[in-house]
């Protein structure tokens, strides 16, 4: 332990500048608090610069090339689409480094010390900043960490960054690839595999497990399923790598597919079977905090780990590992070391995958409220009877509520299609102030949008639907 007068002290220390770690930065220093706040690396930390907004740049410029290629029963004719790659990539550049500023100036603007280097515990209550020109030490009040997470590595599909890459080299290639085998049927493995394959590459999917998107809803599934059919998109469920060949020009992937030996060719095989919490390299013994057997640090209601004085927020608090909980977490965090009161309730956390047709999701579904003991009662509306979707010509999928028969509150709503990202949220707050779906039946919703679709869903609830047939 440094002794205290030779340590530079600090109320609250915030490890990572994700996502997490800058809002719980934030909202400690408009508590009064003295934040710093270190990263290794850029501002924004995987969500920002290799992860959400990239990767959605770069499926929001593929959807518009496929709708191009694909509006001729529009009325519209396109003699020829060319996709230049490298203006694509400097687009997405551009959306990153936007966001990234305001990141940066907002820390600012809060009186956040910024500090690039890396962080490690040398005691419980004091760590070592490494800066390329010196080692600090502080002496923290409280700290929060929010070291985020990195891609799992499978050891027979090692990343060269070249041939076998993640998700971050995947957002960031040179140019098109003519072929790309995705091993993970995951979210991230099919907004990026759907991408990819709109922007003319041909894609292949290994799955081991019995379905893409294991978890989610099957219901949800088909629709994403049936899409990547039409995209001309191979889908293999079942498949266990076993290694991959890198000696001639292209990768070939060896898999046990329900029992039988198959090759998969590709000159770039993307892996996205998960991430790993960032715990490994950072001293967390010498604080006196241990992790589980995946690295993720064990935190109560208030994001308190085993030392008091420690926080740990975003994915090296567990599952699920999405931007928005750990955005959350950190204000919660922020506010415990404050003396607020605040902690987690993720009953209404969104889920939102930006396949096609995007899906998203809250709260129980109907086989989990059934389990839970509810007497439950669901309806399904499709956007295939919403104006405002047919003129977008987006009427795949439905949104569906799961209510309690009894109270008719809303325990959890599915949704597949146009803007489900956007959607849910309203979804959320009904479901975070209590709202059951007669509240939600006589709010008016503006005609024509894709809301509606909320409100004509609670009314079938209520068994006074008028654009379905009430059950």
């Amino acid at each position: 332990m440094v002794v205290g007068d030779f340590a530079t002290e600090v109320d609250v220390l915030v490890v990572g500048g994700g996502p997490g770690g800058y809002v719980a930065a934030i909202r400690a220093a408009q508590l009064g608090k003295k934040v710093v706040l270190v990263d290794k690396d850029e501002l924004g930390g995987v969500c920002l610069n290799r992860g959400c907004i990239p990767s959605k740049a770069i499926i929001h410029a593929a959807d518009e090339a496929h709708k191009m290629k694909n509006s001729q029963h529009m009325g519209i004719e396109v003699d020829g689409v060319k996709i230049n790659f490298a203006d694509m990539i400097k687009w997405k550049d551009s959306v990153v480094k936007k966001l990234t500023g305001g990141v940066g100036s907002l820390l600012k603007g809060n009186k956040v010390e910024v500090i690039q280097g890396e962080v490690y515990f040398s005691g419980e209550d004091t760590v070592k900043v490494a800066t390329e020109s010196n080692s600090t030490t502080y002496q923290f009040n409280h700290c929060i960490i929010a070291t985020g997470s990195r891609p799992f590595e499978i050891p027979s599909l090692k990343f060269d960054g070249k041939k076998i890459i993640s998700s971050t080299e995947a957002l960031s290639l040179d140019e098109i690839p003519e072929k790309m085998v995705i091993v993970g049927g995951g979210y991230i493995g099919l907004e990026l595999g759907t991408a990819y394959s709109k922007l003319g590459t041909q894609v292949t999917v290994l799955e081991g497990m019995d379905s893409i998107l294991p978890g989610v809803d099957p219901s949800m599934v088909r629709m994403v399923n049936r899409n990547l059919k039409k995209l001309g998109v191979e889908v293999v469920t079942g498949a266990m790598v076993q290694s991959a060949d890198k000696s001639g020009k292209d990768v070939t992937v060896t898999a046990e597919v329900k029992g039988e030996e198959k090759t998969f060719s590709a000159d770039k095989v993307l892996v996205a079977v998960g991430r790993k919490p960032n715990t490994d390299e950072i001293g967390l013994d010498l604080a006196g905090i241990e992790t589980d057997d995946k690295g993720i640090i064990p935190v109560d209601r208030q994001m308190r780990t085993k030392n008091s004085k420690i926080f740990a927020i975003g994915d090296v608090a567990g599952q699920p590992m999405l931007a928005h909980k750990a955005s959350y977490e950190g204000k919660v965090a922020a506010e415990a070391i404050a003396g607020q009161t605040s902690e987690v309730d993720y009953r209404a956390m969104p889920y939102v995958i930006f396949t096609d047709p995007e899906l998203a999701y809250t709260g129980l579904t109907e086989k989990e409220a059934k389990e839970q003991g509810y007497d439950v009662k669901v309806s399904r509306f499709s956007f295939a009877a919403n104006g405002r979707a047919l003129s977008l010509d987006a009427a795949e999928g439905f949104f569906q509520i799961v209510a309690d028969k009894e109270t008719s509150q809303v325990l959890g709503a599915q949704i597949v299609g146009p803007e489900a990202s956007s959607l849910i949220s309203e979804v959320v707050l009904a479901m975070e102030m209590g709202a059951n779906t007669e509240d939600i039946a006589l709010t008016i919703h503006a005609h024509p949008t894709l809301p509606e679709t909320f409100m004509e869903a609670a009314e079938g609830i209520m068994g006074n639907a008028i654009h379905m047939v009430n059950k």
